[in-house]
């Protein structure tokens, strides 16, 4: 496999960390784009420290510098040939000053963008969730204005994030689970580590250059239910299901304020409206699993494994 320089955006937070990890596991020289440490605060600065002392131990060249600061943004630039943004919602729009850097960089092989969810030009959703897909929308026709090399990852569900939101989350969480809508409506359920994976091989696979990549394994296709069932046999136990009716959804939805709605129209989204297989996959799409025969994904059901023999110790913040 042809070694390219990667520098990553966004690689201190949640998925970063992981296209860190699938980066430096291939085999890339690695770089890391971060803002100054002293701008973090509290738990999040002593974990951010962490993470980067992890990093450079690792072998992966620390840049910190702010978004704004374009010199510094030429500087790094010029020393790599991938870039990949993993910066979290609040920062999508953000992006627009790397594009606004990398079109003058001619030797930039591929640019992916945050998105990693839903298939932004072919889903709707509610309005506050529509908001976000919109902003991916608009980040990926600026992309494309600026005729800069790219690949669109369209990774669907963040597995061990929504199998510990779904499983973990409240202080009755071993006896009870919610369940929004009817619990049956199929969604793709993706772990982190297989999408990193799969990000960092479609980077430098011309075959994906200034395309889709669409993460939907069939394994990975699952209710919330056929999870909840699955849980409570290896887990040996039997959960008190709560349901949230889509009207009640909806309402709440209209209700919440804007930070509380979002994470309830992305759930409206993707498990009643069933918004990641709402269009078929045609012969000219790229599915990650049939592109990349010879990976071996980790299935739902293997992943549910992985979390009973290793739950997580704490309980995760909202997805937004």
């Amino acid at each position: 496999m042809t070694k390219r320089k990667i520098l990553i955006f966004g690689a201190t937070g949640y998925l970063g960390r992981y296209m860190v990890q699938a980066s430096l596991t291939l085999g890339h020289p690695t770089y890391a784009y971060t803002r100054p440490l002293n701008q973090s605060g509290g738990i999040g600065r002593d974990a951010k420290f962490e993470t980067l002392q992890d990093f450079k131990a690792r072998g992966v060249s620390i840049v910190e510098g702010e978004l704004d600061d374009r010199e510094k943004l030429v500087g790094i630039l010029r020393q790599v040939d991938i870039v990949i943004s993993a910066l979290p919602v609040p920062q999508y729009l953000d992006q627009l000053k790397i594009i606004n850097v990398v079109k003058e960089e001619s030797h930039i092989e591929r640019f992916i963008p945050s998105e990693f969810g839903n298939e932004a030009d072919r889903s709707t959703a509610l309005p506050p969730f529509q908001a976000i897909l919109d902003k991916k929308k608009k980040i990926r026709r600026a992309i494309e204005a600026a005729g800069i090399p790219y690949t669109y990852v369209s990774a669907n569900s963040l597995a061990k994030y929504f199998i510990h939101y779904f499983l973990f989350q409240g202080e009755n969480c071993d006896k009870e689970v919610t369940i929004y809508g009817s619990g049956e409506t199929k969604a793709v359920w993706n772990y982190e580590e297989d999408i990193a994976m799969y990000t960092i091989r479609a980077a430098i696979d011309s075959r994906t250059l200034n395309k889709t990549l669409i993460c939907r394994p069939l394994r990975n296709i699952a209710s919330q239910l056929d999870i909840i069932t699955s849980w409570e046999k290896k887990a040996g136990k039997t959960l008190n299901k709560i349901h949230i009716l889509e009207e009640n959804v909806i309402r709440l939805i209209e209700t919440l304020l804007l930070e509380m709605s979002i994470p309830m129209a992305i759930l409206h989204s993707i498990f009643i409206r069933g918004d990641q297989l709402c269009f078929e996959l045609k012969q000219d799409d790229l599915e990650a699993s049939t592109l990349y025969a010879d990976y071996r994904y980790t299935s739902i059901d293997e992943l549910l494994d992985i979390t009973l023999v290793n739950p997580p110790e704490v309980k995760i913040a909202s997805f937004v």
